[in-house]
């Protein structure tokens, strides 16, 4: 799938602030060095100096809200992108965001071209590198190129895993108790996992339309179709505009009650979406809405759980 162009502007500034981090920190990126890690330490895992809270940065609250879960009360979390209105595509970093990554012991990505800005700074670091997990390269269907992974139950899942792994690896004592939080998190994907299924369940054949693709594993595993024509979405991904012939198509499903319901995503609206939106509305199809980042106050799992719960009663399926 053709993915939106996202700036880069800062990247020369924030890899040349990370560099002088480097080089005044040792290569730990903090204030002394870090304890060499034991002979028996995971590759990749953090090793703080005695003492010292372990720091998890996340490139966006979805995961930060994912990492906290696991983490537990002793461990400082960080999230990079938090604003529910801004489009995380086209964050622009900053040089504080790349100190944040030069100090954490810990970084979670989504990955897949997602947030290109944490992947040119990790790059250009194999230390930084060896301290992160990427969601993407944990989906469970490889071939699949979408980058919204944080609604796929197997990478979610998997991201649950390696985050107790690493931290387990740099605090043995809290060993039990992390993988107690991941087996207990990732029970909860998988009931989230089958109430999403039941949706199709019930009501098999529905189909939707979605302003862009952001919905795409949410979809597949409640077993609900996605009409959208392919040279509508690839347009929007890319930031341009569809063909007319293609938004006709579009507008047309939705006008016509082709579809069962709109999947609208408020923090990538424009022009062609509201009006894709207004279409729906008119016409008394369903708008569910579906975000990228958090809402204040809602954690990972409450968060997944609405978004649920809001697809269904607009399918006609049991919340």
């Amino acid at each position: 799938m053709p993915v939106r162009a996202r700036p880069v502007s800062l990247v020369a500034a924030l890899l040349g602030a990370l560099l002088v981090l480097v080089a005044c920190g040792g290569g730990s990126g903090g204030s002394a060095p870090a304890a060499a890690p034991a002979p028996a330490q995971t590759p990749g895992s953090p090793a703080p100096a005695p003492g010292r809270t372990l720091t998890v940065v996340a490139t966006t609250n979805v995961w930060g809200s994912v990492a906290s879960a696991i983490a537990g009360p002793g461990v400082e979390v960080r999230s990079i992108i938090q604003d529910p209105a801004a489009d995380p595509h086209s964050y622009e970093s900053t040089p504080a965001d790349a100190a944040a990554l030069a100090n954490a012991d810990l970084i979670v990505v989504n990955g897949g071209h997602y947030d290109d800005w944490v992947e040119q700074i990790l790059a250009s670091d194999p230390a930084l590198q060896g301290r992160a997990i990427e969601a993407f390269a944990l989906r469970g269907d490889q071939a699949q190129e979408n980058e919204h992974v944080w609604f796929d139950p197997t990478a979610v899942k998997g991201v649950v895993s390696q985050v107790a792994e690493r931290l387990a690896a740099a605090e043995p004592a809290q060993a039990a108790a992390l993988r107690e939080r991941a087996t207990a998190f990732s029970g909860r994907v998988d009931e989230q996992a089958a109430r999403l299924a039941a949706i199709g369940q019930a009501r098999p054949g529905t189909r939707v339309v979605a302003t862009e693709p952001i919905a795409q594993y949410l979809l597949a595993t409640a077993g609900v179709a996605d009409a959208t024509p392919p040279a509508f979405s690839e347009a929007i991904e890319n930031e341009t505009d569809p063909p007319a012939a293609t938004l006709a198509e579009t507008n047309q499903l939705v006008a016509s009650r082709g579809v069962d319901a709109l999947v609208f995503n408020p923090q990538t609206e424009t022009p062609i979406t509201t009006q894709l939106r207004d279409a729906a509305t008119g016409a008394g199809v369903p708008v569910v809405n579906v975000t990228e980042t958090l809402p204040a106050g809602q954690d990972y799992l409450t968060w997944l759980d609405a978004t649920r719960a809001e697809l269904a009663r607009a399918l006609g399926a049991p919340a």
